[in-house]
């Protein structure tokens, strides 16, 4: 329009109208360019069927379409309108244009065979990365399940090889001795390393398994907040338990999980104690948190008395353990028992494992303070 004026002639025509199939052309390329063969033969555009035959090298590459389409393309662009016009012997004018028209044909086809050869390379690619990092897993897990088996067999030749000794020792003392002190203490050691065994029967069974199947297996028999009365009485420390919650009474996807964990985190607390503070004394408490609507459409408290509402139909999300041990005793043994430093550090992500949270501090008074907060699963 802007060479012959805004008369709407039927140069102009075909040429608008080869413009405005250009909006289809990702669905019918083939329609579309032979669509715009009169715009270029009879009008002024050149792009439109350019762009058309580049859609369709890009999109359907058939040699031979793209060939005939080349020559159409050549022919709509050599070939002068009205034919009449096209003059034999001028020779040098015809191989100039000629070749205009070849190289006009030719560059779309060949951007758009490059361009799909392009995201063929790139969707391979992409093919190739991700099989390399399924190797990757793959290789991992391999690497994984032979230190799992390298790990129960150090675990079962040495751990258990000394516990088997000394449950031997003590029950050989229990049976020997007529101190009732000292038979009691004997037949606890017993029950402990007995217990040990068999909890590290059920580890090394794991360990040994393949990643799905141990993830699957269940670790039991597992502690929960019933033993715990049993943990603190067989620990030797002045414990006062404060108990908030009884086992299994959140009614929660997990409790089981919740429980296991806040077990062992009591347990490793003790543990810790009797390391760094003996003769120190304890509180431990286990309250549900985080109560809920119950049915007088109130919410409950949260914390110590979370007990209550509990008794009162509202549903526990979590609950909340708390070890607390004042000064160490000064006049009381050090034990000297080995640590790595690792306790705190395993309770810590077993708690984020399961979405809560861990603090672990020194109070005001010279004693230390665990306390953690497991929620429920959600469902």
């Amino acid at each position: 329009m802007l060479v012959n004026g805004i008369d709407l002639d039927l140069e102009v025509g075909v040429s608008m109208g080869a413009a405005a199939a250009l909006l289809v052309r990702r669905r019918i390329p083939l329609l579309v360019f032979l669509f715009t063969l009169p715009g270029l033969y009879i009008g002024y555009i050149w792009f439109a069927p350019m762009i058309a035959l580049y859609t369709l090298a890009a999109r359907r590459p058939g040699r031979a379409r793209l060939v005939v389409c080349a020559l159409l393309l050549i022919a709509a662009h050599f070939l002068p309108y009205p034919i009449s016009d096209f003059e034999l012997t001028a020779y040098r004018e015809n191989t100039l244009v000629l070749i205009d028209a070849s190289v006009t044909s030719a560059a779309p086809i060949a951007l758009g065979l490059l361009m799909r050869t392009r995201r063929e390379l790139a969707s391979r690619v992409e093919d190739l990365t991700r099989s390399l990092r399924r190797e990757d897993r793959l290789l991992a897990d391999r690497v994984k399940t032979t230190e799992r088996a390298r790990l129960a067999r150090e675990m079962h030749d040495v751990v258990a090889h000394q516990v088997s000794l000394i449950s031997l020792q003590a029950g050989a003392v229990q049976v020997s001795t007529d101190d009732a002190e000292a038979r009691a203490g004997a037949r606890t050691i017993r029950e402990l390393s007995v217990r040990t065994l068999e909890e590290l029967r059920h580890m090394v069974g794991v360990l040994r398994a393949d990643g799905g199947e141990a993830e699957s297996r269940d670790l039991a028999p597992q502690p929960d907040l019933e033993e715990l009365p049993r943990l603190i009485e067989m620990s030797a420390l002045d414990v006062t338990y404060e108990r908030g919650v009884v086992a299994g009474a959140g009614g929660a996807n997990g409790a089981k999980t919740v429980e296991r964990a806040a077990f062992r985190t009591v347990q490793e607390a003790l543990t810790n104690i009797r390391k760094h503070a003996p003769g120190a004394r304890v509180r431990v408490r286990v309250d549900p948190v985080d109560t809920v609507r119950g049915a007088d459409g109130a919410h409950g408290p949260d914390g110590a008395d979370g007990a209550e509402a509990a008794g009162e139909g509202r549903t526990a999300h979590g609950l909340r353990v708390e070890i607390r041990n004042g000064p160490p005793d000064a006049a009381a043994p050090v034990p000297g028992l080995p640590g790595g430093g690792h306790g705190l550090v395993g309770l810590r992500e077993r708690a984020q494992s399961l979405g809560g949270t861990l603090e672990a501090r020194r109070t005001s008074d010279g004693g230390f303070v665990v306390r953690a907060e497991f929620p429920y699963a959600a469902g």
